[in-house]
């Protein structure tokens, strides 16, 4: 009897923690997030690995969806989230940028974060090109 008491509030303790684990990464808290894959896709062409400095993709950068910005941690760019989404266990962020002013660079991403492993996918669009970032995320 002592042991199925103990088996019952054991169960009863995990069930009452998933919840809480399941939700690391559900932008309730700022999260740092690294760069670990680029591809660039121009238009009429295949798509291709680069590094992410020579598109412009930081190798760090901090998600603060409370204040609604995406930051690179080495300067003070930033981008500001227009839309954030709770979807079948991703946290969705989308916006658009301008880039560089007086450029025509001007681009727009979605970001899809899961919530349980912090994993993220990065898809970007502008003028003939689009590019796709795999990375991680972990609490700041």
């Amino acid at each position: 009897m002592k042991n199925l008491f103990r088996s019952i509030l054991s169960c009863s303790l995990v069930a009452t923690s998933l919840p809480a684990l399941s939700a690391d990464y559900d932008g309730s808290k700022t999260l740092l997030c690294a760069t670990q894959y680029v591809s660039q896709c121009d238009a009429g062409m295949d798509c291709v690995n680069v590094f992410p400095e020579s598109v412009n993709v930081p190798d760090f950068f901090i998600v603060n969806t409370a204040d609604r910005l995406i930051g690179a941690i080495n300067n003070d760019r930033t981008t500001p989230v227009e839309r954030v989404e709770h979807l079948d266990g991703k946290l969705i962020l989308q916006g658009a940028d301008d880039g560089v002013e007086d450029v025509r660079d001007g681009l727009a991403w979605s970001m899809s974060i899961s919530e349980d492993t912090g994993k993220l996918v990065l898809s970007a669009s502008g003028d003939g090109f689009a590019m796709v970032v795999f990375g991680a995320c972990a609490e700041k």
